[in-house]
């Protein structure tokens, strides 16, 4: 018998017939023996349907009172869940984040947990009880409820599986593991058995979308086992999907590259002519962190004639904000010559840890884009990362060009 954490995403929620294939899979787990904790998001659609609700009623809305509005959505999904596993002859029960007790900052909308009370749960569990938790929320030290901003159930359901110890946290989702690539860019995109948590950490925070970046490190720093799941397959025909693991070793022979990553939402800020003198980049970057924009990736150009110019990317949605604060605050201050920018960028990455003892990655990289006629703006690496940043236009055309050239395609 194991205790396993479950969590189920919006689509998988999506309604009730949806609701009903979640209770039939969680029952085949509990046949099983195992212990079981189900972490659920709102039903698809259902948090947008409520933000544009109160952004129609305040154009600015605020955030305590967004916070008491979007986490109803799970408190409906852990309800429609509980009676869907009774009527189907489980014990069950359902908790809101408050009552799990889970205890965040106050930071709404974008609240971080700081504790879980996991009494009730195990007593619950010890009752032979699936215990249903919603996602996505909590309660800070004054009672209010907060949550944990988009994709936050990811976190609930790893952050649970931390505090009960659990044996593994599944995280269902309407994908059945973590590919090489996006399928719908590279239909011969393969699946991973396996990837390393630095790996999917890097892949999460460079634009995959199968994992939330801060459940990912919530996992590693927890040591939660993971494990990525379709909800959408079949009885008998499931996967084992893919398990996110510590075991760098385990192959004789370590992939070079484990997937290739990308990410449209991104902005490219320039400020030109800018002294070349200590403390230029804090003078440019402290205001814009000031606003809690955060930064990606930053090049300074070496100097002449006395000025540098300084790039830095920033999410999209945050481009216009930034560029007021460089040109309002940044220019006049630093006596700037002009601020540019380009909201037309997106990011690509090639992963893998096996970059490691590799040489040459790079150079294959650069000489692939190069052949494609795809113009480089800007690069970043890591020990086991390489991310440009290219033209909007050519995003699909490098992600399936890198895809080959790393032979990803090909069975490991």
């Amino acid at each position: 018998m194991a205790l396993i954490v479950q969590k189920y995403g919006g689509t998988s929620m999506g309604s009730p017939d949806r609701i009903r294939d979640v209770a039939r899979r969680v029952s085949r787990w509990k046949a099983k023996g195992h212990q079981l904790v189900v972490v659920v998001s709102a039903m698809s659609g259902e948090t947008n349907r409520l933000l544009a609700l109160a952004k129609n009623v305040s154009p600015s809305p605020d955030s305590r009172e967004l916070d008491v509005m979007v986490s109803t959505g799970e408190q409906v999904s852990i309800a429609l869940l509980s009676m869907a596993l009774k009527d189907i002859g489980l014990k069950a029960r359902s908790y809101t984040g408050a009552q799990v007790k889970i205890e965040t900052d106050n930071a709404y909308t974008k609240a971080r947990i700081l504790n879980i009370d996991d009494a009730n749960i195990r007593a619950d569990l010890n009752n032979d009880t699936v215990v249903i938790v919603a996602g996505f929320q909590g309660i800070d030290a004054h009672g209010n409820i907060t949550t944990l901003g988009r994709g936050g159930s990811d976190t609930t359901g790893v952050a649970i599986a931390a505090a009960l110890n659990a044996d593994e946290c599944q995280i269902y989702t309407d994908v059945d593991g973590v590919y090489t690539t996006d399928p719908r860019i590279v239909p011969e995109a393969r699946k991973l058995d396996q990837i390393t948590f630095e790996e999917m950490l890097e892949m999460a925070s460079l634009g995959s979308k199968v994992l939330q970046i801060r459940s990912v490190e919530f996992a590693g720093k927890y040591k939660v086992k993971l494990r990525v799941l379709s909800s959408f397959e079949e009885e008998g025909k499931e996967t084992q999907g893919t398990l996110i693991t510590f075991e760098e070793g385990r192959k004789m022979e370590q992939p070079i590259i484990s997937g290739i990553a990308f990410n449209r939402d991104e902005a490219k800020l320039t400020v030109l002519g800018v002294p070349d003198r200590p403390g230029i980049a804090y003078q440019i970057l402290g205001p814009i962190a000031e606003a809690n924009i955060d930064v990606d990736m930053i090049i300074q150009n070496v100097g002449n004639d006395g000025t540098t110019d300084f790039s830095f990317t920033v999410n999209r949605g945050e481009y216009e904000r930034a560029l007021n604060i460089l040109e309002q605050k940044v220019k006049p201050h630093v006596a700037a010559r002009a601020v540019v920018g380009d909201n037309k960028i997106c990011k690509v990455s090639a992963v893998g840890v096996g970059m490691r003892s590799h040489p040459g990655i790079a150079s294959q990289m650069f000489r692939t884009l190069a052949e494609e006629g795809i113009n480089i703006q800007m690069i970043s690496t890591s020990e086991i990362k390489i991310s440009v940043v290219v033209d909007e236009k050519y995003l699909e055309l490098a992600v399936r060009v890198l895809h080959k050239a790393f032979g990803l395609e090909q069975a490991a």
